[in-house]
């Protein structure tokens, strides 16, 4: 029996939405603040609470923002996605539309100024680059209320891992990752071990306290939307602390 046309559009909507929501994605709306730090070009970005370095080397450029403590989630959120407008503002910029960035710096409260409390908890804040802000709101503004959602991440190439630590301690830095962003788990395997269950350290850094010099590397990473893949032989024996290796794979 063929389907009417507005049953046909019902099973479609269905279908669209399960998969948005089983890729971890909120279509909702919530209400936050935005406010801005460091100027046009952007230097002010270089570094950050969730490791990734030197955003623009990384992709990550100026569509960035550090995010307050009921946003960031101990650093877990780190590479997650965010679309956001200015809303109910006489400093909006009409017909701004939304900007979309990545969560990649975390803004502390800071308790001893009390004008100074939009990262403060229990508060939901963006705290943008001057030229994410500019797009959306009047520069002289200063601070605006606006409405964020999770959107997918939009990543090219695979997912990357950095190494960093000794030969008794590997830290690894995961990044560049698409669809959900944020990662919730990893695990390392040598090409002499088992897999090695390995605990969140700061950011997007996560360690282990085997030695795995000399072998190589896999791993296992799972997004915050549930999604594990297996990343084998990624890394190559000779490989060295300090370096990034990229993936076939992502997310």
């Amino acid at each position: 029996m063929a389907m009417t046309p507005c049953f046909l559009a019902l099973a479609i909507f269905i279908v669209l939405f399960v998969q948005t929501m089983s890729a971890g994605i909120d279509p909702n709306w919530y209400a936050a603040h935005a406010t801005f730090y460091g100027d046009m070009s952007g230097k002010e970005t270089m570094q950050g609470a969730c490791g990734y370095g030197d955003l623009f080397k990384q992709g990550y450029g100026l569509n960035t923002a550090a995010l307050s403590t009921a946003l960031f989630n101990h650093g877990l959120t780190c590479g997650a996605c965010f679309e956001i407008m200015c809303v109910n503002s006489p400093f909006c910029i009409k017909n701004a539309g939304t900007i979309k960035i990545t969560a990649t710096n975390f803004c502390p409260p800071n308790y001893t100024k009390k004008v100074d409390i939009w990262c403060n908890p229990p508060q939901k804040h963006f705290d943008l680059t001057m030229k994410m802000f500019t797009t959306i709101a009047a520069y002289r503004a200063g601070v605006v209320p606006v409405q964020y959602r999770r959107v997918p991440c939009n990543k090219i190439g695979g997912v990357k891992f950095e190494l960093n630590g000794n030969p008794n301690f590997l830290l690894v830095l995961v990044y560049n990752v698409a669809n959900a962003g944020d990662v919730s788990s990893m695990s390392v395997k040598g090409s002499g071990t088992g897999w090695l269950p390995m605990s969140h350290n700061w950011g997007q850094n996560w360690n282990v306290g085997t030695n795995v010099a000399g072998q190589a590397l896999s791993f296992r990473v799972t997004t915050s939307d549930g999604k594990t893949l297996y990343f084998m032989n990624v890394v190559h024996p000779r490989w060295l602390f300090g370096q990034t290796y990229q993936s076939n794979l992502n997310f």
